[in-house]
């Protein structure tokens, strides 16, 4: 099992520095960022790496003896987003990381499902979370359509490139739970598409990321470490799928998530945050999500995920990375 570091946190530094820090961390993984809602500022010659050895090799040169190998690629976004600015380009991401992955040496690539509009023409996404009438199943039938085809050509795509595809089972997305990963699965007989098991998005849920793991067994392609505090105060008042983000101004820093879209800021009094590890659930508890994931494959890559708001860049990754190898000793003992 390999350790590591998912680089977004990290991409205020040149990637040489982001490997000190990591290794300084005493992880041995950078799971390196590709495209989709983030650019890939680590990778920047990554046009001529896909065509040039050369390129490709001046850009491995890097890891060489920093003790930190890459671990994965990221290009987390909306590939079926119904704008082309967005979903065409994200879904172009995913194709590229899935080649450049390939030329890297490396045979995992992480995105997200994505979720298409409500029916033809629409230009905005529509998140079904409770179908309980019919005109919603209506529009679960069009996605899954428009999901299925998508997919099914991307598996053939990681197939011919040896690469596996880890949907993060995110919000805002067609497949977030276990049921939709097996729909996807049968939809378009995958053999290269899976899941990356980020624990964060299942705790807010209120799944149970040991009980998912064990339950999609080899589906489960790739780990994040990442952590959840379910705020109970404010939850009894607002719950899970509390509403109360605030739209940001073009004049305040925001980070723009394709075309005309941003992310809006979090509600102060929030039903539920992502913390670091340990801060919301305990070394223990880690450790039975590393053994489980351990028993699905011994080499699983799993990355720390940092976006607790409260802490520092570099301090929240030393508090998750005490945790996640505290939790790794208990399954070695």
């Amino acid at each position: 099992m390999k350790l590591g570091v998912y680089n977004a946190i990290l991409h205020d530094r040149p990637l040489g520095d982001a490997l000190k820090v990591i290794a300084d961390l005493g992880l041995t993984g950078i799971e390196i960022n590709t495209g989709g809602f983030l650019p890939a500022v680590h990778v920047p010659t990554m046009d001529q790496i896909l065509v040039s050895d050369a390129a490709r090799d001046d850009y491995l040169a890097v890891f060489e003896g920093t003790g930190v190998t890459i671990a994965g690629l990221n290009c987390n976004g909306n590939p079926l987003h119904p704008k082309a600015e967005i979903g065409k380009k994200h879904a172009e991401d995913v194709r590229r990381s899935i080649r450049l992955a390939e030329r890297l040496g490396q045979d995992r690539v992480v995105t997200m499902s994505g979720l298409p509009g409500g029916e033809p023409g629409a230009s905005v996404t529509n998140w079904i979370v409770n179908a309980w009438n019919s005109a919603a199943l209506d529009v679960l039938d069009y996605q899954w359509k428009v999901a299925a085809k998508f997919w099914r050509e991307t598996d053939r795509l990681a197939a011919d490139h040896g690469v596996k595809v880890a949907l993060e089972l995110h919000p805002q997305n067609l497949v977030f739970n276990t049921a939709d990963v097996y729909r996807l699965v049968d939809l378009t007989g995958a053999t290269n598409v899976g899941v990356e098991l980020d624990a964060s998005h299942l705790f807010w849920q209120q799944m149970d990321p040991v009980a998912v793991v064990r339950e999609l067994g080899p589906l489960v392609f790739h780990a994040a470490a990442k952590d959840v505090r379910v705020n109970t105060e404010h939850a009894r008042l607002y719950g899970v799928l509390d509403n109360r983000f605030r739209r940001l101004s073009p004049d305040e820093p925001r980070t723009n998530l394709g075309g005309d879209e941003w992310a809006n800021e979090w509600p102060k009094d929030s039903a539920w945050d992502f913390v670091a590890l340990g801060r919301g659930h305990d070394t223990a508890y880690w450790s039975e999500f590393l053994r489980a994931l351990q028993e699905v494959d011994p080499d699983m890559m799993v990355n720390i995920e940092h976006e607790d708001v409260s802490l520092g860049r570099i301090e929240g990754l030393e508090i998750a990375a005490t945790v996640l190898k505290n939790a790794k000793a208990l399954v070695d003992a």
